[in-house]
């Protein structure tokens, strides 16, 4: 096994989890880190496999390099976009009011204010 296709194996490996991550996390934040794992697991695939006859190819390596800067970029929009979310809502998660709502009394297990144990003041 040579060490290109090692990167690319690791690479795809990287895309997988990351692709994981961003279908099933809810938190915002930790989508836009998921996607920076797949989009390194993709910059790794391009690295490993960008060879013509065992030398290295300059294009692909120009594309990841484009590629990291952009991802960069991109990175930072999303997060400011997530902190100016968490600002004006409270919450990071994406999910509106009606499916917060929805969540806390389908689960069947969250008690009104009245009942819990800590808001009572009797003791």
């Amino acid at each position: 096994m040579s060490g290109a296709l090692l990167y690319a194996i690791a690479g795809v490996l990287l895309f997988a989890a990351g692709a994981a991550g961003v279908v099933l996390l809810d938190h915002l934040l930790r989508r836009v880190l998921a996607f920076n794992i797949m989009g390194s697991g993709a910059c790794l695939v391009l690295v490993g496999l960008a060879q013509r006859n065992g030398i290295p190819d300059p294009v692909p390596q120009a594309m990841v390099l484009t590629g990291i800067v952009v991802a960069v970029a991109a990175t930072g929009l999303a997060l400011a976009l997530i902190r100016r979310l968490h600002a004006q809502t409270g919450h990071a998660d994406g999910k509106t009011e009606e499916e917060r709502v929805k969540g806390e009394t389908g689960a069947g297990c969250s008690l009104p204010a009245s009942h819990s144990v800590a808001g009572r003041g009797d003791d």
